[in-house]
């Protein structure tokens, strides 16, 4: 046997058990595990995906909605799973791209410890105040803060997360001083800033639309590129002068690092399946977000630029968590 044939033979030994766990995966439930409370905008988003991935991939898949640490407490727990694809998660932005530059420690490491499947969605931040407080505009917001400095709270869905760090870009471009109290979650800060606890945020659109709809919160701008399809009357920060202050929430689908490229594999093709299905497309953006799916090198690079990017705001607001 010539030394080719031989290690062609091993090669195909070596690849065998990861093509039988391709072809067997799933035989059981999916876990995914949300790392925030239920009733949010990732929870409203992963329930979209999952509905139509358990169909493409005959399996049935649940959520488990693990919060805290702004995220990092579920993902780390996705890190740290069996590998073998059965366990994956729904990661936000502020645990793939943010947490490296703002914590000194980490529980796992973004690119190292996690298989980085595919993006699920990019959400635009919107800029909201409770309907009690007196202002239209954000210039009337910045008004009203340069008169009460530090008299204002902002609420997050977490240190480090997307909608603080948006607002501190805020804070920066206004020179205007904000109190920032946290939350473990989009939905408990949303439900304070409904009752006056808080008096604005940044927040991801699937989250504020009912209230904005009823007439609750006030939509004041939007920090994506462009305006928001669900929101075509409210401008962007850009048109309003502060094009520094962009902020888009993206999140994306995960799995631990050492699970088998061809399970990887079928759960990037039953992923995108699923993302570019139109039913899933528009349930999404009524939702306010924009589906996504695309290939996981895509997703690993686009990573890599909002861990510099953020990393660059990070360094300039001195923000630093323990």
């Amino acid at each position: 046997m010539s030394t080719l044939v031989r290690m062609l033979c091993l090669a195909a030994i070596l690849a065998w058990p990861s093509l039988v766990a391709a072809q067997e995966f799933p035989s059981r439930t999916v876990r995914l595990v949300v790392p925030f409370p239920a009733g949010g905008p990732s929870d409203t988003m992963s329930r979209i995906l999952v509905d139509r991935m358990a169909a493409v991939l005959g399996e049935t898949v649940v959520i488990e909605n693990r919060g805290g640490a702004g995220g990092l407490t579920g993902i780390a727990a996705v890190a740290k799973a069996e590998p073998d694809g059965y366990t994956l998660g729904f990661a936000p932005s502020s645990a793939l791209a943010m947490s490296v530059s703002l914590r000194a420690r980490m529980p796992f490491h973004p690119l190292k410890d996690l298989a980085l499947i595919t993006q699920v969605t990019s959400v635009p931040e919107a800029l909201v105040v409770n309907d009690a407080l007196p202002v239209k505009t954000v210039a009337d917001l910045v008004a009203l803060a340069k008169a009460q400095p530090g008299k204002l709270t902002f609420g997050s869905t977490g240190p480090g997360s997307m909608p603080h760090l948006a607002m501190e870009l805020l804070k920066i471009a206004a020179q205007i001083d904000l109190v920032h109290a946290p939350y473990s979650g989009a939905a408990p800060a949303v439900n304070d800033l409904l009752g006056g606890h808080v008096q604005l945020m940044f927040a991801d659109l699937p989250v504020l639309l009912g209230s904005l709809e009823s007439g609750r919160l006030r939509a004041l701008a939007v920090g994506s590129r462009t305006r928001a399809a669900s929101l075509p009357q409210v401008a962007t920060m850009a048109e309003l002068g502060m094009p520094q202050v962009e902020a888009e929430n993206w999140y994306g689908l995960v799995a631990p690092v050492a699970t088998p490229p061809a399970v990887l594999a079928r759960l990037h093709a039953a992923a995108v399946e699923a993302l570019h299905a139109d039913a899933v497309k528009d349930r999404l953006a009524a939702q306010g977000a924009v589906a996504v799916g695309n290939s996981s090198s895509e997703f690993e690079a686009y990573v890599k630029s909002e861990t510099e990017r953020w990393g660059r705001v990070i360094a300039a607001t001195g923000l630093k968590i323990d």
